[in-house]
């Protein structure tokens, strides 16, 4: 399998409904290291997995969505908890649209699979990964 990652930021702020979130239930900023990787089984007529300038591009707009946005005031979001975990399945999601739309490239319809990794920390980070 072959495998193609950009990476990029967002910073967001958001807070959290129960108990086990202790202090992160109240709002606070989140800045996120965002790693989108691509991959397929074969390369494709030009010898890559994506076009990394689109993919950047694309990766940027779904990420530009979201950045210094409070995500308790998106109503895409209302009564959710926006955690890393659910973040990254919805960059994931948002990136596996665009795939589908073309606008990674013709190219891009054979890839096999999407993982989104967003990053807290230099220690903590959670990822989703799903088909194309």
């Amino acid at each position: 399998m072959f495998s193609l990652t950009v990476r990029d930021h967002v910073m967001v702020a958001h807070s959290f409904r129960g108990e086990v979130f202790g202090p992160a239930q109240r709002l606070h900023g989140a800045t996120f290291v965002v790693d989108a990787t691509f991959r397929r089984h074969e390369l494709d007529a030009d010898n890559i997995v994506v076009d990394i300038g689109l993919a950047t591009r694309e990766l940027r707009g779904v990420l530009d969505a979201l950045n210094y946005r409070n995500l308790d005031d998106d109503p895409a979001f209302a009564g959710v908890n926006t955690s890393t975990e659910f973040l990254a399945k919805v960059v994931a999601d948002r990136l596996a649209e665009r795939v589908h739309a073309g606008e990674l490239g013709e190219g891009a319809r054979g890839l096999a699979d999407i993982c989104v990794t967003l990053r807290e920390s230099h220690i903590a980070w959670a990822s989703y990964e799903r088909p194309l």
